[in-house]
């Protein structure tokens, strides 16, 4: 059955959400109260399913644009009652890979201009299906003028792209930080008295000031905010840099700055020991099995050599015999000299001696093997590491990020078939297949001397049982659970603040960091990643100057609004060679690394080729995108106006800012 709900149809470009779960949940609202798109979601029932009541309230608020269509199976009849034929972008929600696949092929054919979002965890499958979807508006409408085509596809992971913020809470403490350019980009408290005082701290931007500290302020961090709470005392997000001047050097503020981490050897990133046939014999062979096969073989080369003395010719014919009587299968001397005969029956109790020997070196073989290919318990002398419970979805992809930064962690996983336990065996890192609500578990971790610990699992009371475990055994520990009840994270994170005031505290919801990003994609804008101060958000997006009023032909300067954006960087790489992916950790195949050129000089001409790394505000962002070009009209937020265009001085960039030592 296929109904619509919560007005009429709309036959106008609107964004469509497919999907019943936290995601579609966050991501209607981030479109329709950041954006100011109209949203119509996809879902089995307004009643029931997993967020269907939260769903519902978005439909019935009068300050929201949603609809609601209800269909158990989201077929072709359900696409076209959401109004896909004319939807400007479409997001597939579901965890159910090959179910998004098979909406987004029919989406496709049925709207060629459709811009498409899917949530799919295999990213190798997720490359191959934008291209296959890329291609098919192009092969299947050939008529269609290509240039006005938006029929971009983009594949996101929630989990890659909660990933950052979570590895962020580990290794610094924070979850303040983006990737951008294969770059870490730490939001850090400064005083403004010591902002560029210390050689190597020289900061990007200033992201925030801070209020007084002689009067009462928010607290930063707390919870999953989704609104932009304008509240009095909070901090001022972007200002300018001549209203620092004058202020108490004492003053905090919120700075931008580029870290780096050192690799530690031996972080948890030994690769598994390849057991070849000509792998050194210590990878096999204890040392004293080793000892004792050279023995033997010092026994078998002093019988060769006593034959060889006593009966003569060659050296080698002497060993063969020796060999032949060693194994047993030489013939009875008792017609030969009793010399011989003695060195026979020698070379018989030697090759006894050589049965048990042979036996223990097929037994330290297999033991070796199965301790290569086994987890790992974590050794003795262990410090400084991360505790990481839940090798899931989001476990994985957050072990893959903290073993290419060189940290070392381990694992505690309940099920010994998981998604990650692959990679945990592949890069030896310790692994307990354990329940953690069981005795002596997190003991078994060394939670007493890591520096932080991760609840990742699916369960919130699994989660929030081993942190507060945790805080009893080590109340300054720095821990950051996955929760996913808004009400449950804010009440943890407020009585975890009160009772261990000294101890990092983060409760992070996966679909609250995924959102922004979706919601950047449906835009056709690429989000790299959100930074909280206080209870409000900054957005890192890339944007392009093209057709842009508010960036094209301005300076740097120009184009600033304080409270709203700022832009930060210019990506230098050749339009056509642009890499896609610019919030990856590590630069990848699809460009060269270093495309981006921080520290702008103010009177930077930006021209209508350029991409421009921006910091803004949620609203400011949607203002922002809102006023760029865009294949059909997606209506927005107002567009704000800018001041007159002034030429500005010639291209001049800036050197790059140096990286601090995280």
């Amino acid at each position: 059955m296929v109904s619509s709900l919560g007005g009429i149809r709309r036959r106008r470009p609107h964004m469509v959400v497919c999907g019943d779960n936290a995601l579609s949940q966050r991501l209607s609202k981030e479109l329709t109260t950041v954006y100011g798109q109209h949203v119509t979601v996809i879902l089995p029932s307004l009643r029931g399913g997993d967020h269907g009541p939260q769903i519902a309230a978005l439909v019935g608020s009068p300050e929201l644009s949603v609809r609601a269509v209800e269909a158990q199976v989201p077929d072709d009849a359900a696409l076209r009652e959401a109004g896909i034929e004319d939807a400007a972008a479409l997001a597939l929600t579901s965890g159910d890979d090959q179910l998004n696949i098979h909406i987004a092929l029919r989406a496709r054919r049925m709207n060629p201009r459709l811009r498409l979002v899917i949530r799919m965890y295999n990213r190798t499958l997720g490359s191959y299906l934008e291209n296959l979807l890329d291609r098919a508006a192009e092969v299947n409408h050939p008529d269609l003028d290509q240039s006005e085509i938006d029929a971009s596809t983009t594949v996101l992971s929630d989990a890659d792209t909660a990933a950052p913020s979570l590895v962020a809470a580990a290794v610094v403490g924070s979850d303040k930080i983006v990737s951008a350019d294969g770059l870490l980009l730490r939001a850090k408290e400064r005083t403004l008295g010591a902002i560029g005082s210390r050689s190597g701290r020289r900061p990007l931007c200033t992201l925030a000031l801070l209020p007084d500290t002689s009067g009462p302020g928010p607290e930063a961090g707390e919870g999953d905010t989704e609104e932009e709470s304008e509240g009095t005392g909070g901090p001022v997000l972007l200002p300018d840099e001549a209203d620092l001047t004058g202020l108490p050097g004492r003053r905090g503020a919120v700075v931008l700055e580029a870290i780096t981490r050192r690799p530690q050897p031996g972080a948890g990133t030994r690769s598994l020991p390849r057991l070849l046939p000509f792998q050194p014999l210590k990878e096999l062979f204890s040392r004293r099995l080793r000892y004792a096969v050279a023995a033997m073989g010092a026994v078998v080369a002093a019988l060769a050599a006593a034959n060889w003395w006593m009966r003569g010719g060659s050296p080698v014919h002497a060993a063969y015999v020796v060999l032949l009587d060693f194994f047993a299968i030489n013939d009875p001397k008792v017609d030969e000299p009793s010399d011989e005969q003695i060195l026979q029956l020698l070379s018989g109790m030697a090759g006894l001696m050589m049965l048990p020997l042979l036996l223990a070196v097929v037994l330290e073989s297999y033991g070796a093997f199965r301790k290569a290919a086994s987890l790992p318990d974590p050794p003795r002398g262990l410090s400084g590491h991360v505790v990481l419970l839940g090798l899931g979805k989001v476990g994985t992809r957050v072990l893959d990020r903290l073993l290419e930064l060189g940290i070392p962690v381990v694992c505690i996983e309940r099920d010994d078939e998981a998604r990650g336990i692959a990679l945990a065996r592949s890069r030896r890192v310790p692994t307990l297949i354990a329940d953690v609500t069981d005795n002596d578990v997190l003991e078994a971790a060394k939670i007493k001397r890591s520096r932080a610990l991760l609840a990742l699992t699916s369960d919130d009371g699994t989660n929030l049982e081993a942190v507060l475990y945790a805080r009893q055994v080590k109340p300054e520990l720095r821990v950051a659970m996955r929760l996913f009840d808004d009400e449950l994270a804010a009440t943890v994170y407020r009585t975890l603040r009160d009772t261990y005031p000294l101890a990092q505290t983060r409760s992070r919801s996966v679909s609250a960091l995924a959102a922004p990003a979706f919601a950047g994609s449906m835009m056709g804008r690429q989000v790299l990643g959100a930074i909280p101060v206080g209870r409000r958000v900054l957005v890192f997006a890339a944007v392009d100057v093209r057709g842009n009023p508010l960036l094209e032909g301005r300076t740097v300067a120009e184009a600033f609004r304080a409270g709203t954006w700022r832009v930060l960087a210019l990506d230098v790489a050749r339009p056509g060679q642009r890499r896609a992916d610019l919030s990856s950790l590590s630069p990848d195949s699809t460009g060269p690394a270093g495309e981006l050129e921080w520290g702008l000089p103010p009177g930077y001409v930006m021209r209508p080729g350029d991409r421009m790394v921006v910091a803004a505000t949620r609203r400011g962002l949607g203002a922002l995108l809102a006023a760029g070009p865009a294949p059909s009209p997606i209506p927005g937020p107002p567009r704000v106006p800018g001041p007159p265009r002034v030429p500005g001085p010639p291209r001049v960039p800036g050197p790059p800012p140096p990286p601090v030592n995280g």
